[in-house]
């Protein structure tokens, strides 16, 4: 029987396309690149028309004899690598190593990695696409262009095994640029005004908006208690009731960034964490001898939100089915995301929406079985209909002062039945139902709810506003995040603080040389505009060669300049008066990945090193006589240790307090919850006490002011 030779990316993937194949198919894996620019030669001949130099990469020697002969003894030979441009690069040295034909048609794609779509696959094979593969040797050889010239660079005038990257310098420049403007940010103080009222037995409160017709800002505390001593105890009048619905959409289906903001706010997953399991998902798991090995998601690098109408109709369906038909969308959605989209993909969606998530929970490990409910019940949602609202709005008016009210009354779950988008910043929307009103009438107020505010700067960079950023802004690809935002950290450029990217004074140091010198390499928008470029090569309206020539010519003149300009920097550790137990120097303050510790100075004779210690003002409830101090897990987790360790071995993943339990007289830990509430609980799980944390939102000058009125 004659043979056809599948080759594949990953020995996962070989598995479970081989299962699904038949007896004449023999299906290998590739193990990722086989061919790559020299680690340690710069490869490029910017002299000769960028000719590039590729080399078997090391330790792939006998995989590549391997295939060669399995090569030769086949009847046909088809490339099954990933269907994104580093898929088509990949497809494409192998075509050169096995010596294929350039006309030949050997190239296939899996959107997914099922039976059916395998087959079809298989029977309709093209020709590897050669503007797809010189968009991604064209973005290859830019960032070595940038990393194996501005390194040296970097290396020479501040300290060795630092680096500089493409896309990898403009996501430190955002980090740098966002930390300036919250050191630069004055906080301004603002009041709001807010009068309860009651009608009957019934209580609403209504905000103050304007003052004469005119949008009011509150800058103080005597403004407030002018308008409170004006109105006095006057009644509200109702001038206008507004009824109306209003439809809230479902979000699309998840593409590569969505995938990672939502992973990271729902299950806080790292960007690289949800990457790997996604893989999983999507090469093949095995699901009972009934099923098989199966793909359970589809290609998880897409920056698209196509839905197949196969899929369309199945999910339809499934809707009708389980949740009748009125909660099947009724229009079809458009996304009107900027930039170009490759609609050739699908979304990230389940292969099958048939396949429920608790149905094969049992043959998933935890965090797959996470990931996969995520990615099903924000497709499932995105395919419903829109939720319906009554929103009312009654606007109030006493003297000059015009309050407003809104009451909100869900009348048709929709999508909402089943999944609701998280949220990057902390949201306080409640619902209020307000009592039946009536214009011209009057209501009368309960008391007035006085508040100071200050403005406050933006918040540092979490994993997820920092892929939205990059996204929104056009920098890089959503399947680079991942890696780029590992590699910040690890080079010292960034550390993570409470979950937060600040930079470090390493990488503020390498901003400002990059900025003065390589203006364009941290430009955004030059960074964006790249990706337009890398884009219009694929697309066969530019040439890849005259793109580097474009970029080559003004950065060797930067470079050139730098070098001569530049003067060696020295950056002195900041010393400390802990004394090294080892040599007996002064320790001084590191940066590593998780943050600053201490070291000695004598490295690399002398590698002791400490953590710093972080009180948290509470003596240890074991010992009685170190200090809580919080410590940090190999992943990454905070939790609270003795100082005293490893004398004392105390340990809690809850922030103890210095509080007793009321019933049993143990230690009183915070237990943290977005969703319910911060709650004090005792730290003996056979105690079950529990009390609610009364959060203190108002300050003295308020009370003042309540008293005031009260009297």
């Amino acid at each position: 029987m004659a043979k056809i030779l599948v080759v594949v990316e990953s020995p996962a993937k070989a598995k479970t396309i081989g299962k699904y194949l038949g007896k004449k198919y023999v299906v290998k894996a590739s193990m990722g690149h086989v061919r790559d620019l020299p680690k340690s030669q710069f490869g490029v001949d910017v002299e000769n028309d960028f000719e590039l130099k590729y080399i078997t990469i090391r330790g792939k020697g006998e995989l590549v004899k391997e295939l060669k002969s399995y090569a030769k003894k086949s009847d046909k030979v088809l490339l099954a690598t990933d269907p994104d441009r580093e898929g088509e690069a990949i497809a494409w040295h192998l075509q050169e190593i096995l010596k294929l034909s350039e006309d030949s048609n050997c190239r296939v794609e899996f959107n997914e990695i099922t039976k059916g779509t395998i087959a079809e696959a298989i029977k309709n094979p093209r020709k590897v696409n050669i503007n797809r593969v010189e968009a991604q040797q064209a973005r290859r050889v830019l960032d070595r262009i940038v990393g194996y010239r501005l390194s040296p660079l970097l290396w020479s005038k501040i300290r060795k095994g630092l680096s500089a990257g493409r896309v990898q310098s403009v996501v430190v420049r955002l980090v740098c640029d966002r930390e300036e403007e919250i050191n630069n940010f004055v906080s301004e103080e603002y009041w709001t005004l807010t009068a309860k009222l009651r009608k009957e037995k019934f209580n609403f409160e209504t905000k103050l908006i304007k003052i004469g017709g005119k949008k009011t800002e509150l800058k103080n505390k005597d403004q407030v208690k002018e308008i409170i001593d004006n109105i006095g105890n006057e009644a509200f009048i109702v001038k206008k009731i507004t009824k109306k619905k209003q439809k809230r959409n479902p979000s699309f289906p998840f593409i590569t960034s969505t995938l990672q903001q939502e992973a990271y706010r729902k299950l806080n997953f790292t960007a690289k964490k949800t990457m790997m399991l996604a893989q999983q998902l999507y090469e093949g798991l095995d699901l009972s001898k009934k099923e098989g090995t199966i793909g359970l998601i589809t290609y998880m690098r897409t920056d698209s939100t196509r839905i197949s109408e196969e899929a369309k109709n199945d999910t339809e369906g499934y809707i009708e089915d389980v949740y009748g038909k009125e909660y099947i969308a009724e229009e079809v959605r458009k996304n009107n995301a900027k930039g170009k989209i490759q609609n050739a993909h699908e979304c990230i969606r389940p292969t099958s929406i048939k396949r429920e998530p608790d149905a094969i929970k049992e043959y998933l490990k935890k965090d797959q079985y996470k990931l996969y409910k995520l990615i099903w019940k924000r497709f499932l949602a995105s395919q419903m209909a829109s939720a319906v609202l009554d929103i009312t709005v009654a606007d109030l008016n006493v003297n000059i002062y015009s309050f407003k009210a809104t009451g909100t009354v869900m009348v048709f779950p929709g999508f909402t039945k089943i999944y609701i988008e998280g949220s990057d910043e902390q949201e306080n929307e409640e619902r209020v139902i307000l009592p039946e009103l009536k214009e011209g009438e009057e209501i009368q107020l309960d008391e007035f709810l006085p508040k100071q505010h200050f403005t406050q700067p933006l918040s540092r960079y979490t994993e997820a506003t920092l892929v939205k950023t990059l996204e929104e802004k056009g920098i890089g690809r959503p399947s680079t995040y991942a890696p780029i935002l590992d590699t910040i950290v690890s080079r010292g450029y960034v550390f993570k603080e409470k979950k937060q990217y600040a930079p470090t004074d390493l990488g503020i140091l390498v901003m400002e040389l990059l900025k003065k010198y390589f203006p364009e390499i941290i430009d955004i928008k030059f960074t964006a505009n790249m990706e337009d470029k890398l884009d219009s090569i694929e697309e066969g309206e530019s040439k890849w060669k005259e793109i580097l020539a474009q970029f080559f010519k003004p950065f060797d003149d930067e470079l050139q300049i730098a070098d001569k300009e530049i003067e060696n920097i020295e950056i002195a550790d900041e010393e400390t008066d802990v004394i090294c137990d080892k040599c007996g120097r002064n320790m001084v303050i590191k940066q590593g990945r998780y943050g600053k510790f201490i070291a000695c100075p004598g490295f690399p004779e002398c590698r002791n090193t400490k953590p710093i210690l972080e009180e948290i003002g509470v003596t240890c409830p074991q010992c009685e006589e170190g200090k809580v101090i919080i410590r940090w897990s190999k992943k990454g987790r905070k939790f609270y240790g003795c100082s005293n360790y490893p004398e004392c071995d105390f340990v809690s993943w809850d922030e103890p307090t210095n509080r007793k339990c009321p019933l049993c007289g143990k230690v009183l830990v915070v237990k943290r919850s977005k969703k319910n509430g911060n709650k004090y609980i005792c730290s003996d799980e056979k105690c079950k006490y529990l009390e609610e944390i009364e959060e203190i939102e108002e300050i003295e000058e308020i009370e003042e002011i309540e008293n005031d009125n009260k009297s």
